[in-house]
């Protein structure tokens, strides 16, 4: 990497210049978006590190993508603003914290100097420090501090800019390779820190568009297309057409329709293609045991952003073979009632959050980590000022308290980092008490529940002594892995054992979409036989990926 800058480039970067260097870092981080969220430790098919930096910066760049401001200040501050609305997930909201913190260094600055842009990598440090609880080192923020020390270094022999952004990016590069020496979960797992090699991608797009190096593809929009959107309501559903699949993607190169089509057609029916700003939405209708061929092709033509996968027949009338139109009744709410808003993964468990009073209901989980606008959006128009967050999953706490922060209203969140925790909270909702009596009763509730998770292990790794192969069945004990085995049978009395389920009366089990109910009532009465004593309860979450989600209390 040359500490020189190209000829034909001035190392002063103005309004423009900013711009481009934005979409070079969003197009360079996308184009190494799968090989991120391949460093992400857990074996869970989870919000993986690299998609939610992608969305958070796409976000971003949204905001100043058609700005005609040449004010480097000004345009730091918008894209800033566009980071903190769209973070999803912790490595999000931290990536929107850096950008804050940049935004604040560069201050006035019209252009960004040498001078500016180490006081925003300063500033970027210690805003996303702050910005963390309980800071962990050989993470995303270690990366960003390293960063800035090698900036401020620097700076003592040159102030150019592009000398500059050379010298962090080199340090960059030198503090992700050390941050398995910070943390030994990434040692055990052979990684480095999947945030903090984020980070690097983003400023190694800079320096690739300075240096006139290819970022591979053209910066794209990831939000959904009007075009084809999901199907929230049909009329019928073929016989053998079991779930609806849609996907995103832009293909590595031109796309001929009709080879498409044909090729669809021999795995599903009901097709549909739509297009728009280089991203094309295939919708089709698939058998059970298809359901994952129709990703799997369109995997090879092109780079995916999004899937959506919905079971058709849990929709279903089976005594008319047409759908059941059951809309989810949220709660009503007036000024001074207490709103609740509720992360739910999955159809069932949207329909228990609303029977438990529910205001409003925000799509996401471990699959897909909602955005802090998506969450603000949600509970902004209510008629009250006093609301209370359930994330129900560690990796959209953050973004809930980013929400609860920049709303005008009383915003309380309750750290639920499960779905039963969640659901154990909403019990406590009592009309009539204030927001502080609420949330003091949530807070006990959460505690008083043991949450399991039972899924498909996505890649191989050794966690806590447990060696992981893909395709076993792991066992998660409020989110702690606790055990990988061959069979779902197995996975289960692993969960159940180490939660003590003996001491407990009630074992509920919420399957997802990736089981049948039949398998899942065939489970709950082997559950029942090892544990004769305790009431077994079966209900239908509709989470994907993950075949049960439980709670003993």
């Amino acid at each position: 990497m040359s500490d020189e800058h190209p000829g034909n480039k001035t190392p002063i970067i103005d309004g423009d210049l900013y711009k481009k260097l934005m979409m070079a870092s969003l197009t360079w981080l996308r184009t190494n978006q799968e090989s991120v969220n391949a460093l992400n430790v857990f074996p869970v098919p989870d919000g993986d590190t690299g998609t939610n930096m992608v969305l958070t910066l796409q976000a971003a760049y949204d905001e100043i993508s058609n700005s005609s401001e040449k004010h480097v200040g000004a345009l730091a501050e918008k894209l800033a603003h566009g980071a903190l609305m769209g973070a999803r997930g912790n490595s999000g909201v931290i990536l929107s914290q850096i950008w804050r913190g940049f935004s604040k260094g560069i201050g006035e600055s019209e252009i960004l100097d040498g001078k500016s842009l180490v006081e925003g990598l300063l500033q970027a440090r210690d805003t996303a420090y702050k910005g963390v609880v309980r800071p962990v080192e050989g993470t995303i923020l270690t990366v960003c501090k390293d960063m800035a020390l090698a900036g401020e270094k620097a700076l003592q022999e040159s102030e150019d800019p592009y000398f500059l952004l050379n010298k962090v990016t080199e340090a960059a590069q030198v503090s992700v390779d050390y941050t398995p020496e910070l943390l030994d979960v990434l040692k055990e797992a052979g990684v480095v820190d999947a945030g903090g090699k984020g980070l690097l991608h983003i400023f190694e797009g800079m320096l690739r568009y300075i240096n006139d190096e290819p970022l591979d593809i053209e910066p794209i929009h990831v939000q959904p297309l009007s075009v084809i959107g999901k199907q929230e309501a049909i009329n019928s559903a073929e016989p053998g057409q079991d779930y609806e699949v849609i996907v995103d993607f832009q293909p590595h190169n031109p796309l001929i329709l009709e080879d498409y089509y044909q090729d669809l057609e021999e795995i599903g029916t009901s097709i549909q293609v739509g297009e728009g700003d280089g991203i094309y939405r295939m919708h089709i209708h698939v058998p059970t045991e298809k359901r994952y061929e129709p990703i799997d092709y369109t995997m090879t033509l092109g780079t995916i952003t999004k899937v959506h996968i919905e079971n058709l027949m849990v929709q279903m009338d089976p005594s008319t073979g047409q759908k059941k139109e059951e809309p989810i009744k949220l709660a009503k709410v007036s000024q001074g009632d207490v709103a609740l808003v509720t992360i739910s993964p999955g159809v069932g468990f949207s329909r228990i959050f609303a029977s438990l009073g529910a205001a409003a209901i925000v799509e996401g989980g471990q699959t897909m980590n909602p955005s802090t606008q998506e969450i603000m959006a949600a509970f902004e128009d209510l008629p009250t000022d006093q609301v209370i967050i359930l994330p129900n999953n560690k990796n959209i706490l953050m973004a809930a308290k980013s929400a609860a922060e920049l709303s005008v209203k009383k915003v309380e969140v309750i750290p639920t980092v499960t779905v039963p925790q969640g659901l154990a909270a909403m019990l406590r909702l009592i009309p009539g008490q204030e927001l502080s009596q609420v949330a003091a009763e949530m807070q006990i509730a959460m505690s008083e529940i043991e949450s399991g998770e039972i899924t498909t292990a996505v890649r191989e790794v050794e966690i806590d002594g447990i060696d992981v192969k893909e395709g076993e069945i792991i066992s998660l004990h409020n989110g702690k892995l606790v055990g990988s085995n061959k069979t779902l049978k197995e996975g289960c009395i692993t969960f159940l054992e180490t939660a003590k389920a003996n001491d407990y009366e009630l074992i509920t089990m919420f399957y997802g979409e990736n089981i049948s109910q039949e398998d899942a009532e065939s489970m709950a009465e082997f559950i029942q036989e090892e544990y004769p004593d305790q009431i077994i309860e079966l209900q239908y979450g509709g989470q994907p990926h993950y075949q049960f989600i439980l709670s003993i209390e």
